[in-house]
């Protein structure tokens, strides 16, 4: 029988966990590379959630948030989120492009290169926990082109949430924080592999024979 997300035990979190340091640590290095600074992170969180404990995470249903949804083919299968919430885009955006940020300008909308860097923001940094995860493994792990949503959190939670809950009602969740000087951004990332993927992934890291 598959292993699911609901059947990890505190190791496998912890091999998860380390995963997520050095996912982090690849995360930081390629936006110090993109922002031409130093970017320290701090030590990621990582829990298995509930589906309907998601948005509180994100800080309610109601506020608004990016969210950046990629699919993961190759020999792992699945879904992989981030998502954070708009003024922490507003300031991503701005510290890449050299900006500084105001109140007045976190209440704006982001314009049509904003969104397409934050895609690509979002793509790098899921393909540094990806790159991670393959470094570990030796499994071949490829992220598709990003689509992303501004909207409330409940909004884009309730889409993916449905077509997830087919697979479990449980998702791993990994929240990094990015410093930059004394901007600081939080992301969360939730990860979803396939059923079967579990299996593939545990067997690869060697937690199960």
């Amino acid at each position: 029988m598959a292993m699911s997300i609901d059947d990890l035990n505190n190791f496998h979190i912890d091999v998860f966990r380390e995963i997520a340091n050095i996912g982090s640590g690849n995360a930081a290095t390629a936006l110090a590379k993109m922002l031409n600074k130093k970017v320290d992170m701090d030590v990621p969180k990582v829990k298995v959630l509930e589906f309907k404990d998601v948005t509180e995470i994100l800080g309610g249903a109601e506020v608004i948030v990016a969210g950046i949804l990629l699919k993961v083919t190759g020999d792992l299968t699945g879904n992989m989120m981030f998502i954070m919430e708009k003024n922490s885009a507003h300031m991503l955006v701005n510290m890449l492009m050299g900006r500084s940020c105001t109140v007045d300008e976190l209440a704006d909308e982001f314009s049509e290169i904003e969104i397409s860097a934050l895609k690509e923001i979002g793509n790098i940094l899921a393909s540094s926990y990806l790159s991670a995860l393959t470094s570990l493994t030796g499994l071949r792990i490829l992220p598709s082109v990003p689509d992303m949503a501004i909207d409330m959190a409940g909004a884009i939670i309730s889409v993916p949430a449905i077509q997830f809950g087919k697979l479990g009602d449980t998702v791993l969740y990994i929240e990094t924080e990015f410093n930059e000087d004394d901007k600081k951004v939080v992301g969360s990332f939730f990860l979803i592999p396939d059923v079967e993927s579990y299996d593939i992934l545990l067997k690869s890291l060697g937690v199960i024979s």
